[in-house]
């Protein structure tokens, strides 16, 4: 071996450094994951309040008693009653459609929130 060659040496990590190195890639991966826990928590709470929002302003179109021939007022209808869960209370007599959307878009609006903060909270990290 001439000077100019110098061996190649092997160096091993000590272990104590390569623990080391383990935890903060294992921090890592842990904070990548709440993350994405975070964003879906976040995402699953918007589509509540979306889901909400559409049976409520439909209830409330239905008891202004709106134009339901106008295209933005049928849209919000037509996603709210895909959304409704059915009816929870039947009412007659004068006015009962008003009353029906009221209480039962009301009540199926009232789920979805409830629902939605739920999965929030058991989803998010």
């Amino acid at each position: 071996m001439t000077d100019t060659e110098k061996p190649v040496e092997k160096t091993e990590e000590a272990p104590v450094q390569r623990k080391k190195k383990d935890r903060q890639v294992g921090r890592k991966v842990v904070a990548g994951t709440n993350a994405i826990r975070a964003r879906i928590a976040s995402v699953v709470w918007l589509v509540a309040v979306v889901c909400a929002l559409f049976l409520a302003v439909g209830a409330l179109l239905v008891a202004l008693k709106m134009n339901q021939d106008n295209a933005i007022v049928a849209f919000v209808l037509d996603g709210a009653a895909k959304l409704d869960f059915g009816s929870f209370k039947d009412f007659t007599g004068k006015g009962a459609a008003t009353k029906e959307a009221l209480t039962n878009w009301g009540i199926a609006a009232v789920i979805y929130l409830v629902v939605g903060k739920v999965l929030d909270r058991i989803i998010r990290p």
